[in-house]
């Protein structure tokens, strides 16, 4: 089987030894995701992967054999954009434990306007208007972080803040994404900081763009007239409507993910269990490149293997059409980036 390996790159990938080995190990694009970046160090590392591809030679569509050097063509680097998704601001606490209150604030950090916030509870800032809005309208009050890795309950709210409940504690850090399960209500659009990351790349043709949580086909068609007409525009699917449309979305993106994280988030996992495979049918439907991303290889940000489980699953998404995988957390801070390259294209044909 020939088939895609986006490797995120990280503080675990993030030497140019390491990136010829990610792409021996069977890697046929990197991503970058431009929230956990700021924009001179994006700078920074796109002018280093440039001099790394052409000192390498430029790479190809064609899915690289293991040892060999970059293929023929260009070598994708792709862009995650922020786009509508919702993030957390900058905060200095790296767990919520279950059971604690903290208040969500208006902001990009932690310093909060004294009038605003409660200095005796743990502050998360939100930098987006919209969530504020959309937590008035949101059934059930069930805020999801991190992939719904760490869950709060709103108790209370406030004009200028929200009082919750962390119901499952967990890891966290500045960039992780927020949702707001139950509502539907965002704005989408490209934030100043999109606009910036599109001017940065514009000048280096290996780059594409990836768009999160795009809600429907409508507004991957505005998107696409944001770009240049030549540019690679990747839809994340994100959101039950994008699932929804996903034929009528390849009608302007030209590549699908299949983003199980936010999905799970957003929808519930057994909901988004249920909703993937009454998709699964429809795959080869869809006349765009279809990858699946989302913990694809969780086990290896800690354990030099992935489970069995996750290799049965690598098998059966090929099977059902999907034409490539997307690494995460696997490559970007886990402890075994190569390995995970190695496993992911276990199956692409000698």
């Amino acid at each position: 089987m020939n088939y895609h390996i986006v490797a995120t790159l990280g503080p675990s990938t993030g030497g140019e030894r390491m990136w010829r080995s990610l792409v021996e190990g069977g890697a046929t694009a990197f991503r970058l995701n431009t929230a956990h970046f700021r924009l001179e160090t994006l700078q920074s590392w796109l002018e280093r992967i440039a001099r790394f591809l052409a000192e390498s030679g430029s790479g190809s569509s064609r899915s690289p054999e293991r040892g060999d050097s970059l293929p023929e063509e260009s070598f994708p680097v792709i862009l995650d954009l922020q786009a509508s998704k919702w993030r957390i601001g900058t905060v200095k606490f790296a767990r919520l434990e279950t059971g604690a209150w903290v208040q969500l604030v208006p902001g990009t950090s932690e310093e909060a306007e004294p009038d605003t916030a409660d200095s005796e509870l743990p502050i998360l800032p939100i930098p987006h208007p919209d969530f504020f809005e959309a937590a008035r309208t949101a059934e059930g009050g069930k805020i999801a972080v991190n992939d719904a890795k760490v869950m709060i309950q709103v108790e209370r709210l406030e004009e200028q803040r929200i009082i919750a409940r962390v119901i499952r504690g967990g890891e966290i850090s500045s960039g992780k994404g927020i949702t707001l399960a139950g509502s539907t209500y965002r704005k989408e659009q490209l934030n100043q900081k999109d606009r910036r990351v599109v001017e940065i790349a514009r000048s280096h043709p290996f780059v594409r763009y990836a768009l999160s949580y795009v809600k429907d086909a409508a507004e991957m068609s505005n998107y696409r007239h944001l770009f240049l007409p030549a540019t690679y525009l990747i839809a994340k699917v994100e959101r039950a409507s994008a699932l929804d449309e996903a034929e009528q979305i390849a009608q302007t993106a030209d590549e699908l993910w299949i983003c199980r994280g936010d999905l799970g988030a957003e929808m519930g996992s057994a909901a988004m269990a249920e909703q993937l495979y009454r998709f699964f049918p429809r795959l080869r439907k869809i006349p765009k490149p279809v990858f699946l991303a989302g913990q694809v290889l969780e086990h290896l940000t800690a354990h030099p293997t992935p489970s069995r489980s996750e290799i049965s699953y690598l098998y059966e998404a090929l099977q059902r059409g999907f034409q490539g995988f997307v690494l995460s957390d696997e490559t970007a801070v886990g402890a075994h980036p190569l390995e995970a390259c190695r496993y992911a294209a276990l199956f692409r044909s000698s």
